[in-house]
């Protein structure tokens, strides 16, 4: 890779007026307590040629969003709950056309003033890439403070099939300090190309309408990976992520853990593996006994 430093030099910030464009797309839900920390970080990276889509799906109350319309600039489409990935994709299909990086971030996530300089960087000096990750920290919602822990340095998978957050809980003492390739990227932040997401898009749709909530991220990036594009983790990126910091497992809503072992099923048809024996392991785990 061409990018190792993790300073973005002075002349290249200077060129900021020249860089291309970049769509950050935001779902909402009920999210009133967050997305105006998520803006804000985007206005405090000082990149200028920005354009932010919020996608609602379903908030009880959108009134939030009216209101911050009045501090931040973004176009903002509301729909019924429409679930993680369609809401994705309305967003994805409002962007403007000359529009050449996208940015599919969560709104309880917030990138370090230097993110977008490093990633537009390293893309446009390394365009086999087709995503890149940065280094997730725990963020506490509550306190609205960062921790020290780790929320995710990259999706890798264990030999029996377990999809798993590298580094998740972790406290923070130096490592995965160097950039490297990876099987799937979170999709709290995932910043693309848009080359990459017309070339592997299905039914027109960037996300795999298929999938509501969970493994919608991990599919994506199977398909980016099967394109032959790269997915990179790199360690100058850094951003923040609330993820409701953090539930035990036990604490997280029966039909919810259900969802995401279903979810795994589905993943493993649309990429036959022999890994889908771990899901419906799992599936079954989660359908008798709520593990």
């Amino acid at each position: 890779m061409a990018i190792l430093t993790n300073n973005v030099s002075p002349s290249f910030k200077a060129e900021m007026k020249n860089l291309p464009p970049v769509a950050v797309i935001i779902v909402t839900h009920n999210s009133k307590h967050v997305i105006g920390h998520c803006l804000q970080s985007l206005i405090d990276t000082g990149y200028t040629n920005l354009s932010i889509i919020i996608t609602d799906s379903g908030s009880s109350d959108t009134n939030y969003l009216t209101e911050l319309r009045k501090q931040f600039s973004f176009h903002l489409i509301k729909e019924k709950n429409i679930g993680f990935s369609r809401a994705n994709n309305l967003g994805y299909h409002s962007i403007a056309p000359e529009t050449e990086y996208i940015v599919f971030l969560n709104p309880d996530a917030f990138p370090e003033p230097d993110t977008f300089y490093f990633a537009v960087n390293i893309l446009m000096n390394n365009p086999e890439i087709g995503c890149l990750t940065g280094k997730l920290l725990a963020f506490d919602q509550t306190r609205l403070q960062p921790t020290d822990l780790f929320d995710s340095t990259g999706i890798f998978r264990k030999w029996y099939g377990q999809w798993y957050d590298r580094g998740q809980g972790e406290r923070d003492m130096g490592q995965y300090q160097e950039p490297c390739d990876v099987p799937a990227i979170c999709g709290a932040f995932m910043f693309f190309q848009r080359q990459t997401l017309d070339e592997i898009m299905i039914h027109n749709a960037v996300f795999h309408p298929i999938f509501f909530l969970y493994k919608e991220d991990i599919e994506l990036c199977l398909r980016v990976r099967k394109a032959g594009w790269r997915l990179v983790y790199h360690p100058a990126l850094k951003i923040f992520h609330c993820r409701g910091w953090q539930k035990k497992r036990s604490d997280i809503p029966y039909e919810l853990k259900k969802l995401s072992a279903k979810n795994e099923i589905l993943l493993y048809r649309l990429h036959p593996s022999p890994y889908i024996i771990w899901a419906l392991f799992k599936y079954l785990l989660v359908y008798l006994f709520s593990l």
